[in-house]
């Protein structure tokens, strides 16, 4: 017997007879669906998933002369920034845009270079660069070129990536619980965020006039570094909390402490950074500091998209991205409790 006829995809005017609107007002949507009233989106939403309609890229760049296509560049490296790309790819897709990324390796030149080919191949309506080309973004003869410049040559987070400030936060509050010696137990030094956050760490240590057994680790950012820092304290240290390097070297650290006999937070209080999945479920759940890379990469997005459309420039994000999050891993030293 001959297989069922495939079904015939969903058209504009179908959702729109669905939706009791005009097939322009479908159209408006899915080039800026904030451009209509609430009750006007939410009718146009249901009828788009109701029929499963997916706009028709190619006859779209056929009446046009456009490709809806954008292009990510980033330089090839051991680190990958997942959570910016998925949010940039979520934004990109729902204006009606497909994303190509580019991996490169090398260094900025290359990179222009690479950039410099794909402006003029008439693939792309736009060029994302989130590692540093070595110049500003600009519209090159075809197509507009935003750089985000927040990665290093070997994706490395650096500028509002690499922020140290909440380290402060962090230890002004351990300090209003009762803390009084610190330990940091760093990540690898070759980032600049760890960098960052090792000089803003003894920075306020002093400012505070509080006291420092040291920083351990540095090496890299590994659960071993944080266990091995801890275990090698001697039993008379006075250490009550540490502000490690990241999450990872955080629940090293805890791990570090149970070994010895310590518990968390009742003798050590431990703050990480990155508010990993695996932090928020770690017994005892971790302390950390949350960075919304997801806005960085809808924001680039946003920025990108009004240089291609010529609209205004987006504000960039109001607040900070770093956010302190308390959980189970700090509280008031055994001396205050």
């Amino acid at each position: 017997m001959a297989g069922a006829a495939p079904k015939r995809p969903a058209t504009i005017h179908q959702v729109a007879s669905l939706a009791g609107v005009s097939h322009t007002t479908v159209s408006r949507y899915l080039q800026d669906k904030d451009s209509l009233k609430p009750k006007t989106r939410v009718k146009v939403e249901f009828a788009i998933k109701t029929l499963d309609y997916r706009p028709n890229l190619v006859a779209r760049s056929m009446r046009t002369r456009k490709t809806n296509r954008l292009a990510i560049v980033l330089a090839a490296g051991p680190y990958f920034p997942g959570r910016l790309l998925a949010a940039a790819f979520e934004t990109a897709h729902k204006a009606g845009y497909q994303v190509e990324v580019v991996s490169i390796e090398g260094g900025p030149k290359v990179r222009a270079d690479r950039i410099d080919d794909l402006a003029e191949s008439g693939q792309v309506e736009g060029i994302l660069a989130i590692s540093s080309i070595g110049r500003t973004g600009r519209r090159s003869r075809r197509v507009p070129i935003v750089e985000s410049d927040i990665y290093d040559d070997h994706l490395r987070g650096k500028g509002e990536l690499a922020n140290a400030a909440e380290v402060r936060a962090i230890i002004q509050h351990l300090s209003e619980l009762g803390h009084r010696t610190f330990l940091h137990v760093a990540g690898a030094q070759t980032h600049t965020s760890a960098r960052n956050r090792k000089s803003v760490y003894l920075q306020t240590i002093e400012e505070l006039g509080l006291r420092s057994f040291g920083v351990l680790g540095g090496d890299d950012w590994s659960a071993q570094s944080g266990y091995d820092a801890i275990t090698s304290l001697p039993d008379d240290c006075g250490v009550t909390a540490v502000v490690a390097g990241n999450d990872g070297v955080a629940l090293g650290v805890v791990r570090g402490a149970l070994a010895r006999g310590w518990q968390v937070p009742r003798d050590l209080s431990v703050f990480g950074w990155d508010d990993e999945e695996f932090g928020r479920f770690s017994s005892p759940s971790l302390s950390t500091v949350a960075i919304d890379r997801e806005a960085r990469g809808r924001y680039a997005i946003h920025h990108l998209l009004a240089e291609i459309q010529g609209d205004p420039l987006p504000e960039p994000p109001s607040r900070d991205i770093n956010r302190l999050i308390f959980r189970e891993s700090t509280a008031p030293p055994p001396t205050a409790q």
